[in-house]
């Protein structure tokens, strides 16, 4: 049995949080620079030009590349074998609370749906746990903005609808969320389980890599249709028009029941925030 320190997790969490705020992967700069030389439109290919200048920005002056630096999600693989010494719960919001507050990153985190007082410190976060074989802990951080996450979808498709039904749904979020989503966008699908296992797949496939794809053929398949698809709908960069509407489709999958086809699309703006550490 491993035992790791609640203090190590709060230090990591607070430079995730930083860290995610103020650069992207490489595999985001890589796909806007692509998107750029391939764009159409020579308004997208501007706005395309821009957002890679905010980014070279960011990065220098050490700003945030976006000013809503999001509610903070994390995805948490815990070694069975590791003991935390301390709450990792606690743990965890002690590390966004340092990283809000030291790196000055906005706070946008209300304590109640319904009243609407800001905590203050972007706390508490939204954690999801999984167990897994070992003594590491793994720590996904996906800052989300709402101007993205409020165009986002759950379709509880009849079996009958197939996979023509799943491909009208996220073809009609993508199109619904047109210019309020920041594009170009990269969109998250979640299909099967039930109402919530579909929703947080979705949102665990905005923190794959772009460029990365399922490894189930058939889903493959579908999200080179659907990346090809959104992309004609000619919403384009800042939703001014273009053959770049989307950067990425990730679709995840996981059985479901015999009476249903839940589907959900987790859309992000073109801040495709996503930073990975291990414990």
């Amino acid at each position: 049995m491993r035992t790791v320190k609640s203090d190590i997790i709060i230090e990591t969490v607070k430079e995730m949080c930083i860290e995610a705020n103020h650069f992207l992967s490489q595999d985001v700069k890589d796909a806007l620079d692509n998107a750029k030389n391939t764009e159409k439109s020579s308004i997208g290919k501007d706005i395309l030009t821009k957002l890679e200048e905010n980014l070279k920005i960011a990065g220098e002056d050490m700003i945030p590349v976006c000013q809503d630096t999001g509610m903070a999600v994390f995805f948490v693989e815990i070694g069975q074998d590791v003991h935390v010494e301390g709450n990792l719960t606690d743990a965890i919001n002690e590390g966004v609370r340092r990283g809000y507050v030291d790196g000055f990153l906005r706070k946008s985190v209300v304590k109640d749906p319904l009243i609407r007082e800001n905590t203050k410190d972007n706390t508490p976060a939204v954690i999801h746990y999984n167990i897994v074989e070992g003594d590491k802990i793994k720590l996904t951080i996906a800052p989300k903005g709402f101007g993205s996450e409020n165009m986002s979808k759950v379709f509880m498709l009849k079996p009958a609808d197939g996979i023509e039904g799943v491909k009208k749904a996220i073809i009609s979020a993508a199109k619904d969320a047109g210019p309020n989503a920041c594009p170009p966008m990269v969109v998250g699908v979640g299909v099967g389980g039930t109402f919530e296992k579909c929703a947080i797949m979705a949102k665990q496939a905005l923190t794959r890599p772009i460029g990365v794809h399922s490894d189930i053929e058939y889903v493959a398949e579908l999200e080179e249709e659907m990346f090809t698809e959104i992309n004609k709908l000619g919403i384009g960069p800042g939703g001014l028009g273009g053959s770049t509407t989307a950067l990425a489709v990730n679709i995840n999958t996981y059985p479901t029941h015999i009476a249903g086809l839940p589907v959900a699309v987790n859309i992000c703006c073109h801040v495709y925030r996503h930073c990975v550490r291990e414990i």
